[in-house]
């Protein structure tokens, strides 16, 4: 499609995406948003990660669609990526993410708890060169990234034990609005790595409060 990427050529250099590979782990609420976004942008090759199945309340949530309800959610993602670009190419793993999984070098982390961000963590940190945790609980949100960096300390110290986490499951409080916000701060971290800038470790942004604390 002629001059489709024209408008945005300042912030997402197109060359950059056509030989690289993003992986989204989880395609729940910030997931889902955060795989449209990749398509819409460009990335050529996106592979899905989620063993889950939509269910009724994930269309208020997620944004998914009444069709959806009942599908993998991979399934149901994958068909909504090719809505947006036929041409992109989807790998759908319908499976919690295990270490023998091949990945892209761009993985992008949007499950909903601590212990399978630390595993996964560990699993690929060496594999990868750019890597995005999104973590939301109501209208709080919160975006870690690394790129290219041996140093994943500040990361890893996040990981705190599952007893110290507020009560339920990171997204058990959520809404489509925040899960957007979230998504699209994610993508412009990865964007920024694309231009050769300087990530953001860690930012978070409590919409209630309006406050932006960058780590």
């Amino acid at each position: 499609m002629n001059g489709r990427f024209e408008r945005q050529e300042a912030f997402v250099p197109e060359r950059r995406l056509q030989s690289l590979t993003a992986t989204v782990i989880g395609v729940g609420s910030i997931g889902r948003q955060v795989a449209l976004h990749l398509a819409a942008i460009g990335v050529r090759r996106l592979q899905l990660v989620d063993f889950d199945r939509v269910e009724v309340s994930n269309i208020t949530t997620q944004g998914f669609s009444a069709i959806d309800v009942g599908q993998l959610k991979v399934d149901a993602v994958k068909q909504s990526v090719l809505v947006i670009d036929p041409e992109t190419t989807v790998d759908p793993i319908a499976d919690r993410f295990r270490p023998k999984h091949s990945i892209g070098e761009a993985v992008f982390c949007c499950v909903d708890s601590i212990s399978a961000r630390e595993a996964i963590s560990r699993s690929v940190r060496h594999r990868i060169r750019f890597w995005v945790d999104g973590r939301m609980l109501g209208e709080v949100i919160r975006v870690l990234a690394e790129a290219d960096s041996a140093d994943w300390g500040h990361y890893a110290s996040t990981l705190f034990p599952e007893a110290e986490a507020q009560v339920g499951r990171c997204t058990a409080q959520s809404t489509i609005y925040a899960a957007s916000i979230a998504a699209g701060l994610m993508v412009h971290q990865f964007t920024r790595w694309l231009r050769g800038l300087p990530v953001d470790p860690d930012m978070t942004l409590n919409l209630l409060a309006g406050e932006l604390i960058q780590a």
